[in-house]
């Protein structure tokens, strides 16, 4: 019989799944030119099984860059999302219900969503008042149509910018202190961290607001 010293606790099965994507994420940038499509279809199974994208966002901005990467994010997000809707409408929607009784705050969004449908749906992507994974499956139980909630997607926007922001910074930081010679001197280094301080506040900004927005309706 092992020791306490040596028996090792099982390793949580949410962990796993994490780990799983996280390595598929770090393998996209060998895949070539399809790398953008890989990491979009990772993205996008990623969203269904309840993976947080966060970390994916910042993985695509220190692969890809700023733009690519928060473009890449949002459209695996917008294809993952829609798929948990579909799901949550035609599929598990006893399971999603159970859950929800459970939940009173979503049950709030279910009936502020019956009322103002797409203007809900594009102020609770860009606050984070619930999970955004499973948001996507709740949502599924409304009555607002795929195409508005697919339009709401566009809520995604500020945040997926921020994280590839700091998936830029940081893939430059791990260049930096790996470089035996320095490709680009200071100053681009603090134009990159005071963009980065601009994107945090402005996303902050738009977070804040529509949480306002949120608590007016």
């Amino acid at each position: 019989m092992p020791s306490p010293e040596t028996r090792r606790s099982p390793t949580p099965k949410g962990n796993n799944t994490v780990e799983y994507f996280r390595q598929a994420i770090a393998n996209v940038g060998s895949y070539g030119p399809i790398a953008p499509i890989a990491f979009i279809l990772i993205y996008a199974v990623a969203v269904v099984a309840f993976v947080p994208g966060a970390p994916m966002t910042i993985a695509g901005g220190a692969l890809f860059g700023v733009l690519r990467g928060a473009l890449y994010a949002v459209i695996g997000a917008a294809i993952g999302s829609t798929v948990a809707f579909l799901l949550g409408r035609y599929v598990a929607r006893r399971a999603i219900e159970r859950r929800l009784a459970r939940m009173p705050r979503v049950a709030a969004i279910d009936r502020a969503v019956c009322a103002r449908g797409r203007r809900i749906v594009m102020l609770l992507r860009l606050s984070p008042l619930v999970p955004f994974n499973f948001l996507n499956y709740a949502l599924g139980l409304t009555t607002i149509s795929a195409s508005d909630f697919l339009l709401a997607s566009f809520g995604m926007i500020p945040g997926a910018f921020m994280y590839a922001y700091v998936g830029k910074l940081a893939g430059e930081a791990m260049a930096l202190a790996g470089a035996a010679r320095v490709p680009r001197d200071a100053s681009y280094y603090a134009m990159l961290a005071v963009g980065m301080a601009a994107t945090v506040a402005a996303t902050a900004l738009v977070a804040r607001t529509a949480q306002r927005a949120l608590r007016d309706v």
